[in-house]
């Protein structure tokens, strides 16, 4: 059973900042995780930050579950994705 992208507005704005070649290569995978979110998924130890990242090179894309959506909250490099938390 498919799951459903959500995307915060945060996450959007994250997305929109980003390199093109960049968006492409996350989206894709993105639309690979949608089947089986967990599968990829590493629980992150700060819950204050998100539930789930998903790993993608260099970026990170953080994300809960709710029911059968993926609520993308933040994305970003992995160098800045964690900062201020």
């Amino acid at each position: 059973m498919k799951y459903r992208l959500v995307y915060t507005r945060r996450a959007i704005r994250d997305i929109e900042a980003l390199d093109p070649m960049i968006k492409q290569r996350i989206g894709s995978a993105l639309n690979r995780y949608e089947e089986n979110p967990l599968r990829f998924a590493e629980r992150l130890t700060n819950p204050k930050l998100g539930t789930f990242r998903f790993r993608i090179g260099n970026y990170r894309v953080i994300f809960d579950l709710e029911g059968r959506d993926i609520v993308v909250l933040r994305v970003g490099h992995r160098r800045d994705i964690y900062r201020g938390f």
